[in-house]
């Protein structure tokens, strides 16, 4: 079995990190449910739009659709959200990243599905919170992350302020464990609730220890790049370039503990007098260790630092691009990566799955849907309709 066993979803999303949030609660197996628009694409026109002409496998829409049935109802239509409004009824959880007007004007917002199912979790993810002047600004990542502080601190100086393009990746995970918590409160009090997360928190907790640290003792080292070459600890949190280009980065900052194995490695004498206590490696002949440091890592390349630094059991490794996770054998040993073989597209590979849970494991039991595809079996299914009138409903162009 699955760990949501039992647990239908209803997805009325479109931005990637809150239909990830959807895509999560089925990976560990909740029916969930995308509602879609009769006037939808079909997953190969969306990979059409997506890349060259010779694509044809929507590696986005595999990535946040998957586990996923879809129904295609008229919302705009009285008879279709009279249908989604009977879903509604027996679902456990919606979840939208929708603007409050839309979902409003549409009959989907949460006092009125309250009304309907009174213990329904209705997750809302958005830009900014749902409260205050800016809870109705788009719930675009880049807007957000731009608030957040950590964009012109990643740069060395005098370069300009970098995206990091994670905080939409937080944010899924604090929706989906937002869902999880209401779910675990309604099985104890019976209660239905709102939740939200938005791409605001997403970046801010992206931030967590800097952030943390500014709020408790401010000052401006956390406000401005620092330059790799002014880091306090030449052996924690500073890179390095091996020979052939790769950057390596060491994660020391107890020198003491370290130094006896990493000095050797590194051709130092463990006993020269310029480095010999943590205080001389960190302050008085700091920028000296940093320069010579320079000089040995530019002698050998990437790979056998890497071999070097697992003999000597020291905390340090390479900067990888992404081929590197893409071919490493841990990442599918471990299912973060999953080799597949479509029926449609032949060898393909996606994002597994990044929590390991020894009873109730996370699966694909499905490809991510055509708009509509499941249309007639929900029907069916969970609303009990007939087959006759499942094709008046088609023919009404209430479905598709």
């Amino acid at each position: 079995m699955t760990a949501l066993d039992g647990i239908r979803v209803v997805d009325f999303t479109s931005e990637l990190w809150a239909s990830l949030a959807a895509a999560m609660l089925g990976d560990f197996g909740a029916d969930v449910i995308r509602l879609a628009r009769p006037s939808a694409t079909s997953r190969e026109r969306g990979a059409a739009a997506q890349g060259p002409p010779t694509a044809v496998w929507n590696f986005r829409d595999e990535l946040v659709n998957r586990n996923k049935r879809s129904l295609a109802l008229a919302l705009d239509r009285p008879e279709g959200m009279a249908l989604a409004h009977s879903l509604i009824a027996k679902t456990d959880v919606f979840i939208t990243d929708q603007p409050l007007d839309v979902v409003r004007a549409l009959g989907l917002d949460d006092a009125t599905l309250a009304a309907i199912k009174p213990d329904l979790i209705y997750a809302c993810g958005s830009g900014f919170g749902p409260e205050g002047p800016d809870r109705d600004l788009p719930a675009i990542d880049e807007l957000a992350a731009a608030r957040t502080g950590m964009m012109p601190i990643l740069p060395q100086p005098g370069q300009p302020p970098v995206y990091p393009g994670h905080g939409q990746m937080y944010t899924t995970l604090l929706l989906a464990f937002g869902i999880a918590t209401a779910l675990h409160h309604r099985a104890e009090t019976g209660e239905g609730q709102r939740i939200d997360s938005s791409l605001l928190a997403g970046n801010m907790y992206g931030a967590s220890l800097d952030l943390q640290a500014f709020l408790a003792i401010g000052g401006e080292r956390f406000l401005h790049p620092v330059s790799r070459l002014d880091a306090g600890n030449p052996m924690s949190g500073t890179m390095y370039r091996a020979a052939d280009g790769p950057w390596v980065t060491l994660t020391m900052p107890d020198t003491d503990r370290w130094w006896p194995g990493f000095a050797p490695l590194v051709g130092i004498d463990p006993k020269d007098p310029r480095f010999d206590s943590h205080e001389k490696r960190c302050e008085e002949n700091r920028r000296e260790l940093m320069a010579t440091l320079e000089e040995a890592f530019r002698r050998k390349p990437a790979a056998e630092w890497r071999r070097g630094f697992t003999e000597a059991q020291l905390s340090a490794d390479v900067i990888e691009d992404y081929a590197y996770p893409a071919a490493d054998p841990e990442a599918y040993r471990n299912r973060y990566l999953l080799a597949l073989d479509d029926p449609s597209f032949g060898p393909v590979t996606m994002l597994g799955f990044p929590i390991f849970m020894s009873e109730s494991p996370a699966r694909l039991a499905r490809t991510a849907p055509c708009a509509g595809q499941h249309t007639a079996e929900v029907l069916r299914d969970v609303l009990g309709h007939s087959e006759d009138a499942i094709t008046r409903l088609i023919e009404q162009g209430t479905v598709a």
